[in-house]
């Protein structure tokens, strides 16, 4: 493996610490800058928003660019960003420096994946990418609970501190081990966008919008299940963090290996019915006798961890079967579609506190991957339906 990638994957790893680590600090920063529990959710919905239309259009306006010193000014303002929540002042001080970490976090991601893939020969493109996005699996094992860690011993602020440095770290390594004058080719937004259309990327991308949408119903307010669904001690948060870290770890390796094993359909398949599963028994074990919620909790968490992050590498899988040609580009818009489930999860989480309680996230949320699972269903429907038409045609 090119040592080279895992310096790619030092940034993405500083990225999923912040965006994974701030549901957690949702109430802290809630009870700081004097504003509800939904409007600190707000905070996530910015920066998936962000995220999502940001990485195309800076993707294509620097397609061209030296990809080292773009990679190195990404990370540092990445972590200007980061330096500037630290030291924010009010709600709308806080969610202005996020939006700027979420542009330089996208055009970070979509940049690394597409250099990933530059320095790698042909058949190691997809182990390539893989590499750079176990970045993001690293920062929810291991980040998230840190960061939520952090955040209990010296406040949410120091958490932006800790994502800072990362970021710095990042940006020195990438320019010290990277070569000067890598260079894309030059892609208009259009182009990018084009993408979309090639077949079977659509309902693909419906998938994984459905599929994280109904996830992060939840994530985003696991600390206030933990707490107040639960019943358990603030304390905890960070333990249930890592639990579903743990499983996010074991479930990345095994969604890789299983796409190779049995395919990345089936896979996805199965991954989306257990993220629906789950989410629905994350509603259920609250009702259980108040002796049995704790252990019962952390092993859900745990399991859920592990099924709900198989997803990703074998959707990813199957986007590089469906369009071979055209993988950075149909990743990077699997990634804006994995942000826009991320800020459509948030949404309705909000909703979901504002209008119902903290027990019906769970069931709420499993409705978005059940959703998909239709749609897939329906899909291979159409497919075996117009196999007899063309069989005629011939």
């Amino acid at each position: 493996m090119d040592i080279r990638l895992i310096w790619l994957a030092v940034g993405t790893f500083a990225i999923g610490v912040e965006s994974f680590a701030v549901p957690s600090l949702l109430p802290q920063i809630a009870d700081s800058t004097g504003v509800s529990l939904t409007q600190a959710g707000y905070l996530v919905i910015a920066f998936a928003l962000a995220n999502a239309f940001g990485s195309p259009v800076l993707a294509a306006l620097t397609g061209t660019a030296d990809r080292r010193r773009t990679l190195t000014i990404t990370a540092l303002v990445f972590s200007l960003g980061a330096i500037g929540a630290a030291f924010s002042r009010g709600y709308f001080d806080l969610m202005a420096a996020r939006i700027m970490m979420a542009f330089a976090a996208g055009l970070y991601t979509a940049t690394a994946q597409a250099t990933g893939v530059a320095i790698s020969s042909a058949d190691h493109r997809a182990r390539a990418i893989s590499v750079i996005v176990g970045g993001t699996t690293m920062a929810v094992a291991f980040g998230a609970p840190l960061g939520a860690l952090v955040a209990g011993l010296v406040g949410w602020r120091g958490s932006y501190g800790m994502v800072a440095l990362f970021g710095i770290i990042a940006a020195a390594s990438i320019w010290v081990m990277l070569p000067a004058g890598l260079r894309g080719a030059q892609l208009s937004l259009r182009q990018r966008i084009a993408a979309v259309a090639l077949p079977g990327v659509p309902g693909a991308l419906l998938t994984t919008w459905l599929n994280l949408a109904g996830a992060f119903t939840v994530i985003i307010y696991l600390a206030v299940v933990t707490t107040r669904s639960m019943g358990l001690a603030p304390e905890l948060v960070p333990a249930v963090l890592l639990a579903f870290g743990i499983g996010a770890a074991f479930g990345n390796a095994a969604g890789g290996q299983l796409a190779d094993r049995i395919g990345a359909r089936p896979t996805v398949i199965a991954a989306a019915a257990l993220n629906a599963l789950m989410l629905v028994g994350i509603s259920l074990v609250a009702h259980l006798p108040g002796g049995i919620i704790g252990p019962a909790f952390f092993v859900l968490i745990l399991a859920w961890g592990a099924t709900g992050w198989a997803f990703p590498p074998a959707q990813s899988s199957y986007l590089l079967g469906l369009a071979p040609n055209s993988a950075p580009l149909v990743l990077s818009l699997n990634a804006s579609a994995l942000y826009l489930g991320i800020a459509s999860g948030s949404l309705i989480a909000g909703l979901v506190l504002q209008f119902g309680t903290v027990n019906d996230l769970g069931w709420v949320g499993a409705t978005l991957p059940a959703l998909a699972l239709v749609g897939i269903g329906l899909s291979a429907i159409r497919r075996h339906e117009a196999r007899p038409s063309m069989a005629r045609l011939g």
